[in-house]
């Protein structure tokens, strides 16, 4: 009598645990529904996997840039968003500041059939606009306090645009 009855606290201590659990997930806000297409998912989240690679392993400031501008030209509803307009941000500033091991002359623009380098206060600005863009969007996102702390250097945070 005594091991059924110590059995059947047992399960129900395991359920109530279990339930406890559940409910303590309950209060989670739903983020919005968004379609995403599972191949341009993949392919950005392997651009932004590059990225990370490119800026922290190997201080390649300039292919990191180019990595986040073509997932935010490619997929600008990528899951990890947030994450690439930080990186490139913090690219631009690295740039803008001649760090890492390519000179910031090696990020060209193609205008018709000229090429354009960009000037450090260049690269401030599209820092700005990057980490701006973070700060205004995202405001959950774990990049955001980063991005305010690069953005007082800056001049703060631009303010959102509106749209028409």
């Amino acid at each position: 009598m005594k091991k059924k009855l110590l059995c059947m606290a047992s399960v129900a201590a395991i359920v109530l645990l279990f339930s406890v659990s559940a409910f303590a997930q309950g209060g989670a806000k739903k983020g919005p529904d968004v379609n995403r297409d599972p191949d341009m998912e993949k392919e950005a989240l392997h651009n932004l996997e590059v990225a990370r690679q490119y800026f922290k392993l190997r201080k390649a400031y300039v292919a990191a840039l180019q990595r986040c501008e073509e997932v935010l030209a490619g997929n600008p509803a990528f899951s990890k968003i947030d994450e690439v307009l930080f990186l490139a941000g913090q690219s631009s500033l690295n740039l803008a500041e001649a760090k890492g091991k390519q000179k910031p002359d090696q990020y060209v623009i193609h205008d018709g059939d000229k090429k354009l380098t960009l000037t450090a206060q260049e690269f401030r600005d599209k820092a700005r606009d990057y980490l701006s863009q973070l700060y205004n969007d995202y405001p959950q996102s774990s990049f955001r306090s980063q991005a305010e702390d690069d953005l007082k250097a800056l001049g703060g945070p631009k303010p959102k645009e509106s749209k028409p």
